[in-house]
């Protein structure tokens, strides 16, 4: 984002290309094959030059060394191109890659993202120069030459068309201890890409008559707990259950991610909660929680294992033979990729041992999934009633959709209607999309954290239904071009924005401004960018959400609107307060959770108040307003007593609200 535009026009930058590298340290030209290196620090940015015959491709590899860059690539007419961040942070390589449409002079941009002031450095290659791919299988392989080394975790791609796998293959190694190469028959991890075969179980035992979606969960699991509110299979199905998320829970009881978790672990931990998030159907939450439980209604109704069911109801009839759920984690499975994440130098194992299924733990191949996915369109296992069901829009209780279906979402991609879903555990990275009126689909895993495979999968539909997509593209690009007006955004306005504001009590979204570009960090998450979209209406950055400032007359604005979900949900400004007036000893001492069966010990480091835990790092706690902290695992509101004394605080994140910690000692 420009420090002073909000909106640029594409006659702009046609007008004035120069205008990108304002205030740019300029690089000079890159040479292939020649290594160069350089120092950075965050107001910095570096552009490098390169020279470009029509219809080129170009791989680059920039290895960062102690601080967080993000590349960005610019046409011979000053046009962004493309943006390129891996969350390997300050240490690892940051792999991209260049396309020339025409001959000249293309532009590569080197900045950080980091801490201002922080300096660090990095070196950079441009590794290989070759004629642009012409085929739509040449273009995949082009898409994922990033990953396509024996040195490097890496990808597996199926394409299907009409019933039929028409392109497959792998890049990269699935153990580079071993030096085993993905192939389309490599064994991933998926993630949350399990949870649409748990919904489909469910619907199999619906359509036996053994259950209904709008069932009571405690008809099945009387150990859940009764919240004073009917929590339904459905609610849980579509993430409006309310319940607070399982892998939040582990983690703020010490939990690590790569402890051994079993299902039981997770049963008994959801048995000691005695609050919801919000009212069930109030409210679109993601939360794992409730795949576990559905998991675990299907074996007690089918008196078998998760894994056995799915394998006899689903796997089996469809010939996914090299699929299973995970729910032991010392059973040894052959031709399993293993995952990674990248560290300075080269990359480390990222290491799982889930034992729990229903939210997450399928193993299958690309190659297996292309099977399920064709069963959505030609159906062997279920029927037309089962897939419909899947495929309609879960509606909350004041009537709105959110995006969100049973164990998918769904939704426009340039035009086009789509049913996704995305994964993520340790090291992998999933996604299935499919475009069911061009009976179409793409599958995509990884084995590296590093990896997007939503933008990689989408990337793949560009090639394939280019057609399909192109008309709505040039009337974007007509109407971009003939915008001629461009708003600006002086910065005493943007000053404006700036400031702390609390959604719901302990959660507060934290706007912030660095070189003119606003951002935004909810309680509990990480910091993303905002996009505008007008003066007072932003996009964020990587979610489904817009974010409205409500103008003041040119004074500090008093709240936001956040669009979310179907909901608009307003956040006033958490008033400026003497944080010297504070005193921090009154915090101090020993917290006790029920609900976690975990303590955290508190107490006052270099003038700084500090939670400590037996399991994890210290967490140094910022004061937000009077009896509010944040830190790196949430949002904390002190309790008082009528007689001024802390009895205890209560603790928010992304998915957990107003969980309870009392003061033992």
């Amino acid at each position: 984002m420009n420090q002073t535009i909000i909106r640029l026009s594409f006659l702009l930058l046609l007008l004035t290309p120069i205008g990108i590298i304002q205030a740019q340290v300029q690089k000079g030209e890159l040479v292939k094959g020649k290594l160069t290196s350089s120092e950075i620090t965050l107001p910095e940015k570096h552009h490098y030059t390169i020279n470009l015959e029509k219809d080129q491709f170009v791989f680059f590899k920039l290895m960062q060394q102690g601080i967080d860059l993000k590349v960005t690539t610019y046409n011979t007419l000053g046009k962004k191109l493309e943006n390129f961040d891996s969350p390997n942070y300050r240490n690892g390589y940051e792999l991209f890659t260049l396309a020339s449409d025409k001959k000249g002079k293309y532009i590569i941009e080197i900045e950080s993202i980091d801490k201002e002031g922080h300096t660090g450095t990095y070196e950079l290659l441009m590794q290989s120069v070759k004629p642009k791919a012409v085929t739509q299988n040449e273009q995949v392989d082009e898409l994922f030459t990033v990953w396509d080394t024996n040195n490097t975790p890496g990808a597996a791609v199926v394409i299907v068309k009409d019933g039929a796998i028409i392109y497959k293959k792998g890049y990269g190694m699935a153990n580079l201890e071993y030096d085993i190469p993905i192939s389309p028959s490599s064994i991933f991890h998926i993630a949350s890409v399990s949870k649409q075969f748990t919904v489909f179980s469910i619907l199999l035992l619906e359509k036996q008559g053994k259950l209904s979606l709008d069932d009571d969960i405690r008809k099945y699991i009387p150990e859940v707990p009764d919240f004073g509110k009917t929590i339904t299979l459905r609610h849980l199905a579509s993430h409006t259950s309310g319940l607070r998320d399982q892998w939040n829970l582990l983690s703020m009881a010490g939990w690590r991610m790569d402890d051994v978790i079993t299902k039981e672990h997770i049963l008994k931990l959801v048995s000691k909660q005695k609050e919801l998030n919000f009212n069930p159907g109030d409210e679109y939450a993601y939360c794992n929680t409730g795949f576990t439980l559905l998991a675990e209604v299907v074996s007690r109704i089918s008196d078998m294992s998760f894994a056995e069911f799915t394998k006899t109801n689903i796997f089996e009839p469809l010939n996914m033979n090299n699929t299973l759920f995970y729910d032991d984690h010392e059973k040894i499975v052959k031709n399993r990729a293993y995952s990674y994440h990248s560290a300075s130098g080269g990359y480390k194992k990222s290491v799982l041992n889930f034992a729990n299924v229903g939210a997450t733990s399928l193993f299958t191949t690309v190659e297996d999934l292309s099977l399920w996915s064709m069963n959505f369109s030609n159906m062997t296992v279920g029927d037309s009633s089962i897939i419909n069901t899947m495929n309609t829009l879960a509606v909350l209780n004041n009537g709105k959709t959110f995006g969100g279906a049973l164990g998918q979402f769904i939704g426009k991609y340039k035009g086009l209607n789509e049913i996704q879903h995305g994964g993520a555990d340790a090291g992998y990275r999933s996604y299935l999309t499919r475009f069911p009126d061009q009976n179409f689909a793409v599958i995509v895993f990884s084995n590296s954290a590093e990896f997007n495979s939503g933008r990689m999968a989408h990337k793949v539909v560009d090639i394939y239904l280019k057609d399909k997509i192109k008309t709505e593209e040039k009337q974007e690009e007509v109407k971009e071009e003939s915008t001629s007006e461009v708003i600006a955004l002086d910065q005493n306005i943007a000053a404006t924005y700036v400031g702390d504001f609390e959604l719901q009590p302990g959660f507060i979204i934290t706007i912030s401004a660095n070189d003119g570009q606003l951002s935004a960090l909810a309680t509990g998450q990480s910091q993303v960018s905002l996009t505008p979209i007008s003066t007072t209406e932003y996009m964020v950055e990587g979610v489904n959400a817009k974010i409205e400032f409500i103008p003041n007359s040119g004074k500090n604005i008093e709240r936001i609107k956040l669009h979310q979900g179907g909901q608009i949900m307003e956040a006033p400004r958490v008033e400026a307060f003497d944080k010297t007036s504070v005193n921090l000893s009154d915090y101090s001492g020993e917290y006790y959770s029920e609900e976690l069966s975990t303590t955290y010990y508190f107490t006052i480091v270099d003038g700084s108040l500090v939670a400590k835990h037996s399991r994890l790092s210290d967490v140094n706690l910022n004061l937000a307003k009077e009896d509010m902290f944040t830190g790196n695992f949430g949002q904390i509101q002190f309790i008082r007593d009528a007689n001024g004394m802390i009895t205890g605080y209560k603790v928010s994140n992304g998915r957990v609200r107003n969980l309870h910690f009392e003061k033992v000692n």
